[in-house]
């Protein structure tokens, strides 16, 4: 029995719901893990990578420098795109990606990923020497700890 067209769309939005909520369940569902996509690019960024230092050499070697300058840039966006998906993320945070939870003890929701609160640290206006030497004088007095 066919769905119909209002059931249809709701089923659209309950899909794009999902992917905004949770794109890494999204893609387990859909087939294609994320390591697979992310190995994939990687490989993808090593040999545009590979293709820029050519690139690169070949305006030196010819005495191009637009066409070295070109090689340079192609390296640096390659590895740019390369480091982005080792860490994670293979496209930059938007506004409309983040979102925030107000409930204790949950983070900052982003494409799929929860960020903890970052601790925050004593600010002491104490130089960084001063705050090493009492460092060590508190595990002196307190017995190694």
């Amino acid at each position: 029995m066919p769905l119909s067209e209002e059931e249809l769309r709701l089923l659209e939005q309950m899909e794009r719901a999902l992917v905004e909520e949770d794109p890494k369940f999204a893609s387990t569902l859909r087939g294609t893990s994320f390591k697979q996509a992310a190995r994939r690019r990687a490989i993808l960024a090593g040999v545009v990578f590979v293709i820029g230092i050519a690139v690169l050499m070949s305006g030196a070697v010819f005495r191009m420098i637009p066409v070295g300058v070109i090689g340079f840039v192609i390296m640096l966006v390659s590895a740019t795109y390369g480091l982005s998906t080792v860490r994670g993320r293979a496209k930059p945070v938007q506004e409309g990606d983040v979102k925030e939870t107000r409930h204790h003890g949950l983070g900052v929701v982003d494409g799929g990923r929860v960020h903890r609160p970052k601790m925050r640290r004593s600010t002491s206006s104490a130089p960084f020497m001063e705050r090493l030497e009492e460092r060590w004088r508190n595990r002196r007095d307190n017995g190694g700890f």
